[in-house]
């Protein structure tokens, strides 16, 4: 800025002249990701999302594409095709697949739970079943206990992990039940 201009002169000049090429940029790698997160939905979540004709048009040429140069340029393309539309026109697709991230994360992390209570289980850690126990006083005990040991059992003797497997899907029927409870708001969650 010269010494001559004023601090409102450059102000306007700004307005004028639109917004920089840095931010043009960070806008094309948005909507680039936006089109690259786009061909990698599954068709039934794709189908749900509100997008222009053209735009889903260019996303199922992209997904047939497999060499990867090609795949890359058709990309670019659909990211093209994708920033003639305002940001309106994507703004309901990109909350869309942000709180399904989140959610898809807070999944992940209650699996990875469950997985590790079952190893706990497994594992000779007798602190894992009364936790068990105290947090689900309704389980049948008699047969957790059953499952245990059959799937040391199984582990042992390198057979198929049947009662490992039933393991996890019992605490999983467990955290489901749990979370019901709480969503009704029953007096059993609240004690």
């Amino acid at each position: 800025m010269s010494p001559s201009r004023s601090r409102n002169q450059t102000e306007l000049d700004e307005e004028d002249y639109g917004p920089s090429r840095t931010q043009q940029r960070r806008e094309a790698l948005a909507v680039l990701t936006l089109a690259a997160q786009l061909i990698e939905l599954p068709p039934s979540r794709l189908a749900k999302l509100e997008l222009p004709e053209d735009v889903r048009r260019e996303v199922e040429v992209t997904r047939r594409i497999t060499a990867h140069i090609a795949r890359k340029r058709q990309l670019a393309f659909l990211a093209k095709v994708m920033r003639r539309f305002d940001d309106e026109a994507f703004a309901s697709v990109r909350g869309e697949l942000g709180e399904n991230r989140e959610k898809q994360r807070q999944e992940t992390a209650a699996m990875h739970r469950l997985e590790a209570m079952r190893d706990r289980l497994i594992g000779e850690d007798e602190s894992a079943l009364s936790e068990l126990i105290t947090e689900h006083p309704q389980i049948d005990r008699q047969h957790v206990r059953s499952l245990i040991r059959q799937a040391r059992t199984e582990r042992d003797a390198n057979k198929p992990p049947r009662a490992y497997r039933e393991i996890f899907q019992l605490l999983k029927d467990l955290a489901a039940s749990a979370s019901q409870a709480d969503a009704s708001g029953s007096p059993e969650a609240i004690s």
